[in-house]
């Protein structure tokens, strides 16, 4: 057994389920122990941006990681603003990224790179294994660090020689270690602060956003007159009807302060003190109000079930919060408004949906709409680095087969990874894309004007992406991806209704 496939067989071993790759001649070997490994679906991307972006969305739905295939420094380097967003949403994520073999390397050959370099700043482990016999182990440990709370990009480089000089075949699968239980201080400091008769904020991130974290937040505050809220970058957060409901931090600054105005008490649960996503001249990096107190009362590497069960016990709080009821609405009419689909999304929205939004200025509006829609999860952008979406919607489609996945995408974004739906194609994956087409990155249009800037036609141009106008519809057919073009609600809600009750793969292309 050569060192590829004692690799590939630990893998599998420790709950790797899924390669997504897009390999080159170094990976040769660990491609064909792919093919001879029972246990791991292999997933073609074109692009390593929509490999590593369909790796995340793979493990926020599965809680563990899959594993990305990819090819030397220059393919890593194209993968890395989607580990960037796997990183900010603390996802784990395995990267196998193929190098020269040991002794080649000192020839400088064309894509020889320093790949360590090149995958440091976004992987939380890296590590080159130096021989077959070591790889299989050097595996294990990627996957512990991958899963060790609350999750992180992990990347074995694997020199050609390492995947094909014989082993000692696999390694046992690793231990993760638990989460760890919050202090008693923190506990009490929360419930201190909660007792205070002053207003108080409870700030859900990452295992806070889920379904029971979420019930006993609601408990919490029902019991103490606290508020709940989300962080703004979402990485998953089960909402709809049935679940306290849940609001998030605004993204633009203007509309956060008011949101937050009044706290004198933040207490954290897996999240972070709100910051804007930029700094604008005359207005603040820090969005919690003057004098507002922050209390940890865990991080996102902490039980925060136990920790919001405990806190609960401690302020009294025995009763379950109330829950959003369903409320069906109308499917909007008229011309297109960014309100008329939000009123579309909600009345047509599926039980059980997953939502990938990355709608961006368009999409703004959706997620109040949909709050009181059927029960659904919601995927978002957590780190900024646009062209997340239809990867990330890729991902969840294949981890959860029995669920219709609704991507809200804003066709500048789109344009970064186009290539998933080719993926989604050749998979057949059940995912209705929403393409919001302004024909410009209007969320840059905003960000000027946000930062003081005086624009003319030069920079102007730069924010416009027509002329020639991209033609989304013939963009999907040419990726096999049957779509339409909708210029009216009535239209929209057509083809919104197709798509989500016909199986595959479907893009609707909205102008705006």
């Amino acid at each position: 057994m050569n060192g590829a496939e004692s690799l590939v067989r630990t893998l599998v071993a420790s709950g790797v389920e899924v390669c997504f790759a897009n390999p080159g001649t170094s990976e040769m070997h660990f491609v064909a122990a792919l093919d001879r490994v029972e246990g791991m679906r292999c997933v073609l991307g074109l692009f390593e941006g929509v490999v590593t972006g369909a790796a995340d969305g793979w493990a926020r739905m599965m809680d563990r990681p899959a594993c990305t295939l990819l090819h030397l420094g220059p393919g890593l380097g194209n993968a890395l603003a989607n580990l960037h967003n796997a990183t900010k949403a603390m996802t784990p994520v395995v990267n196998i990224v193929g190098d020269h073999a040991t002794y080649h390397r000192q020839y400088d050959a064309p894509l020889t790179s320093d790949v360590e370099a090149v995958a440091r700043p976004f992987s939380h482990w890296v590590h080159t294994s130096p021989d077959a016999k070591l790889v299989a182990a050097a595996g294990a440990r990627a996957v512990a660090a991958a899963m060790t709370p609350p999750g992180a990009v992990a990347t074995l480089i694997l020199p050609a020689d390492t995947a094909w000089n014989e082993s000692d075949g696999p390694a046992p699968a690793p231990e993760i270690p638990p989460r760890a239980r919050v202090s008693a201080e923190a506990v009490r400091g929360a419930a201190k602060a909660l007792r205070s008769g002053e207003p108080a904020l409870l700030l859900l991130g990452g295992m806070g956003m889920r379904e029971r974290a979420g019930a006993l937040a609601g408990r919490i505050a029902a019991g103490t007159g606290a508020k709940i809220m989300a962080q703004g970058s979402i990485s998953r957060l089960e909402r709809g009807a049935g679940r306290v409901p849940i609001g998030r931090v605004p993204y633009p600054v203007d509309l956060a302060l008011p949101a937050l105005a009044g706290v004198k008490h933040l207490i954290l649960v897996g999240s972070k003190v709100p910051v804007a996503f930029f700094a604008y001249p005359g207005k603040p990096s820090v969005l919690t109000p003057p004098g507002c107190q922050v209390h940890v009362l865990g991080t996102a590497a902490e039980d925060l079930d136990h920790a919001l069960e405990w806190l609960a016990d401690e302020v009294g709080a025995l009763h379950a919060a109330p829950v959003t009821p369903y409320l069906r609405t109308e499917p909007g009419t008229g011309p297109i408004t960014p309100e008329g689909l939000g009123r579309s999304l909600a009345a047509l929205l599926p039980e059980d949906a997953i939502v990938v939004d990355e709608g961006l200025t368009t999409g703004r509006g959706f997620f109040p709409a949909t709050v009181a829609s059927k029960p659904h999860t919601w995927l978002a952008n957590t780190g900024g680095s646009i062209g997340i979406g239809l990867p990330l919607s890729l991902g969840a489609a294949i981890a959860c087969p029995d669920r219709k996945v609704l991507t809200l995408q804003a066709d500048g974004s789109a344009m970064y990874t186009l290539q998933s739906l080719w993926t989604m194609a050749r998979e057949g994956l059940d995912v209705t894309v929403v393409l919001l087409s302004n024909r410009a990155y209007a969320i840059l249009h905003n960000e000027l004007m946000n930062v003081g800037a005086n624009p003319g036609r030069k920079a102007l141009d730069m924010l416009d992406i027509g002329r020639p106008d991209l033609d989304w519809v013939s963009l999907a057919k040419g990726m096999g991806v049957p779509g339409a073009r909708v210029t009216e609600m009535a239209g929209f809600n057509r083809h919104l209704a197709a798509g989500l009750n016909t199986p595959g793969p479907y893009l609707i292309e909205v102008m705006l």
